[in-house]
């Protein structure tokens, strides 16, 4: 059903008005100020001044129902009873704010509930490292943890993989342009196909796909001649996010196991956007049943605060002490607000929830796709969910795959703000549109993204830019 567009557009009344004209010249401020290096403010034009769950208020009064969630950490939304009520009751309690990695009864209980959810292999014989605020950062502590471990210091990586923004991170990240803006080259990461069902490398996808994908990875570490020097680990994502919301399969995630187990080589599994029920399993680990031997954690186990850990099997543990180290590692309020999230996303199965509310997502949006052919594919995991965009009026390619359109995607996310829904856009050239609602999203929440999306795509179609052809529902362009 079709949301009319002026069910968003608010009268302006004295009072919006002032607001409004205050938050433009705050975006113009910004602009002013900030580096060129911003990103989110150039595509999301709005200032936000208050939020409760999935909604957010903007400056101008007008309200959008979130499908970022601060790039996935806001598990429960924004300003969630629980979460406010357990940092209300540290900062009454005049505890310390900042204890660098002191010992307190806020980390402690924080440890005791990360635990609870762990895989009983990591929760019985682990140990965890408090990082940096970022979880960049905890992807560094990990490297810096295998290598240490191992004494070796190649790493096998993915193509399409996302792992921040700083040295060691961003050279296990996949996107070259990223990369070169930085100056940053590692000859030491070894880039291997990642399984991407749309556009398999291998041109094949679904299940061959995958298992060319192994295959190659067990060859390259066994061939005498390939190559690759044994490597100090291999770091994957579950489920790639900023590469597309591209879903592992299981039972390449078994196989990546065994080869990595079988050879001596840790495994680490980023789940700094998946974890804490996004993909429908508290880990998204847990789907495929393995046990990586670090795990790499941050964004909603702060509970909307910077929080950022590694866990890892203890045999790992040959760190001196200030091995890693940073100053803002002890953040009592995180770690509050985390525990309240951990505590509420268990007790309530929201992990089991975004399975269920996932699925009706996937479908309705595959419904979608008989009726805008600009939809190239639908996928995801649990509320983990993206939208392939592509130009059906252009040629296949040798895969047969169509050419992404991230001139269309960036016009239905547009579209879509128009219409009170924010997204954001990821994947090759940027044509994914992912939505990442929180895990408390209504079930009447799930009905109106799916209405504002469709919209917006018809609306983008409609007036895309040159190059995006959109053919009509139910013929040619």
């Amino acid at each position: 059903m079709a949301v009319p567009e002026d069910e968003f557009t608010e009268v302006l009344t004295d009072a919006a008005a002032e607001r409004f004209t205050e938050g433009d010249a705050i975006l113009r401020r910004q602009s002013q100020r900030e580096s060129a290096a911003r990103t989110y403010a150039r595509s999301l034009p709005i200032v936000p001044v208050r939020a409760r769950g999935m909604t957010i208020e903007g400056a101008d009064g007008r309200r959008y129902l979130d499908c970022l969630s601060g790039a996935g950490t806001l598990a429960l939304g924004h300003n969630h009873p629980v979460v406010l009520e357990a940092i209300r009751r540290v900062l009454d309690s005049g505890a310390p704010l900042h204890v660098l990695d002191l010992a307190t009864p806020v980390k402690d209980a924080f440890t005791t509930a990360l635990f609870e959810t762990l895989p009983p292999e990591l929760a019985d014989r682990g140990r965890i490292q408090f990082c940096g605020p970022a979880g960049t950062d905890a992807v560094e502590a990990a490297i810096k943890l295998v290598r240490t471990a191992t004494g070796r210091s190649g790493l096998l990586a993915f193509s399409g993989a996302y792992h921040g923004m700083t040295a060691a991170a961003l050279a296990a990240t996949g996107d070259t342009s990223v990369q070169g803006a930085a100056g940053v080259t590692d000859g030491r990461v070894v880039r291997l196909p990642y399984p991407y069902n749309y556009r398999c490398p291998f041109g094949t996808g679904g299940a061959a796909g995958a298992e060319l994908s192994a295959r190659l990875t067990a060859h390259l570490l066994d061939d005498p001649k390939g190559g690759v020097q044994p490597p100090a680990g291999m770091i994957l994502e579950p489920v790639q996010g900023e590469g597309g919301v591209i879903p592992a399969p299981n039972a390449w995630l078994c196989r990546m196991r065994r080869i990595t187990a079988d050879r001596g080589i840790p495994l680490i599994a980023d789940e700094v956007q998946t974890g804490v029920g996004r993909t429908g399993t508290f880990w998204a680990i847990e789907s495929s049943g393995i046990v990586p031997d670090v795990m790499v954690l941050s964004k909603a186990i702060g509970g909307s605060l910077p929080l950022a850990v590694i866990v890892y099997r203890e045999e790992l543990d040959c760190w001196q002490p200030g091995a890693h180290a940073g100053t803002f590692r002890g953040n009592q309020l995180a770690m509050a607000a985390g525990t309240a999230t951990l505590t509420y996303v268990r007790e309530n199965d929201l992990a089991g929830r975004a399975a269920t509310l996932g699925a009706r997502l996937l479908a309705g949006l595959c419904g979608l796709m008989g009726r805008h052919p600009c939809i190239g594919d639908v996928r995801g995991r649990g509320l983990m969910i993206g939208i392939e965009l592509v130009d059906p009026a252009a040629e296949p390619d040798d895969y047969g795959s169509l050419p992404a359109a991230p001139g269309l995607a960036a016009a239905v996310q547009r579209e879509a703000l128009r219409r009170g829904l924010i997204v954001e856009l990821g994947g090759r050239h940027g044509s994914t549109v992912r939505l990442l609602p929180p895990l408390t999203v209504t079930d009447q929440q799930v009905e109106a993204v799916l209405d504002r999306l469709a919209d917006s795509i018809a609306a983008a179609g409609r007036s895309g830019p040159p190059g995006t052809a959109v053919a009509p529902a139910g013929g040619a362009a």
